[in-house]
């Protein structure tokens, strides 16, 4: 791999493989709407070169791909626009990698699998979503596997780390950092799996830069299982944070979703705050090798200090 394209590049996981891929010496085009986002996030890399544009324009996408050998699909659109225009998107990128010859990496999530108590979860799981985001992500799958595009399809935990605003655990460190009342998203007391994403990133462009890889779906677990209670130990292990954190219920969304459509949709994924869906990479580890996995702790600190690096909105966000 001599080049690639990264969409969605401002937001968690793009961030992280651009940052991978140019510490490879790899020459990365990092796409995204924001250009003084973009800029503040990789303004010093030698390696990186900053595109804006809107993943719903094939001109834009087709652009930015322009002799790149690989296309990483990190960009995502708020829940409340999935019905209407995830698969719209995502036919750009398919479009976009056949006009360029460029092969396809997607970072994806665990929503196709459904419900799958009490068991981690292989690739060979039956994909029998419950819920409306499960069953379009399974179409977007299975859209990509009817191109004619060469693609490997990354299945990742919810995500953490630098830059990662729109994970559900920053919605907690967001306003711990700020020295404010936190709030935890589902029960703490219940073990759920989350990915460090530079691990995440590491995994996705192993992957990417292996031939017998593609056509293929990989699971790509956490550093295991932890609680809400455990992690909120760390972080006050690691800063002088003394405050309570309470829960955030499922009824809590509902009735914020009243008001905010994104919110509303959010209710029908609450399900893996409650029976946690845990995934297995013993493929990855077999065929590949050992999987990057980075403690709890050692991620959270990282995560805090990349945040208390960079002045936050009163969204989180890096301003």
């Amino acid at each position: 791999m001599r080049k690639a394209l990264v969409l969605g590049a401002s937001g968690g996981m793009g961030y992280s493989i651009v940052k991978e891929l140019s510490g490879r010496g790899i020459k990365v085009v990092a796409f995204a709407r924001t250009k003084e986002k973009l800029g503040k996030l990789f303004q010093d890399d030698s390696n990186v070169t900053i595109q804006t544009g809107d993943i719903f324009k094939e001109t834009d996408l087709i652009q930015a791909a322009k002799g790149v050998d690989i296309v990483f699909q990190s960009a995502n659109i708020p829940y409340s626009q999935w019905e209407g225009k995830l698969a719209l998107f995502m036919s750009n990128i398919i479009k976009t990698c056949k006009v360029q010859s460029a092969k396809l990496a997607i970072v994806d999530n665990i929503y196709a699998y459904g419900r799958h108590p009490e068991v981690k979860i292989t690739e060979e799981a039956e994909k029998n979503p419950h819920t409306k985001k499960g069953k379009i992500r399974l179409e977007i799958e299975n859209l990509v596997k009817n191109s004619d595009v060469e693609a490997v399809t990354c299945h990742f935990p919810d995500f953490y780390g630098p830059n990662a605003n729109n994970a559900i655990l920053h919605f907690t460190l967001q306003d711990i950092m700020k020295g404010k009342k936190a709030r935890f998203v589902g029960d703490q007391t219940i073990a759920r799996e989350y990915i460090f994403t530079p691990d995440g990133a590491k995994a996705i462009v192993n992957l990417a830069m292996m031939e017998e890889a593609y056509g293929e779906n990989w699971n790509i677990r956490g550093n295991g299982v932890i609680t809400g209670k455990e992690i909120i130990n760390m972080i006050r292990k690691y800063i002088n944070y003394e405050k309570n954190v309470s829960t955030v219920t499922k009824i809590m969304i509902k009735m914020i979703g009243i008001f905010n459509a994104d919110m509303r949709e959010a209710v029908e994924m609450f399900y893996l705050n409650e029976e946690p869906v845990v995934l297995s990479s013993e493929k990855y580890e077999r065929r590949i090798g050992p999987l990057p996995c980075t403690p709890y702790e050692e991620g959270l600190r990282q995560t805090i200090e990349f945040m208390g690096r960079n002045s936050l909105d009163k969204f989180g966000n890096i301003i």
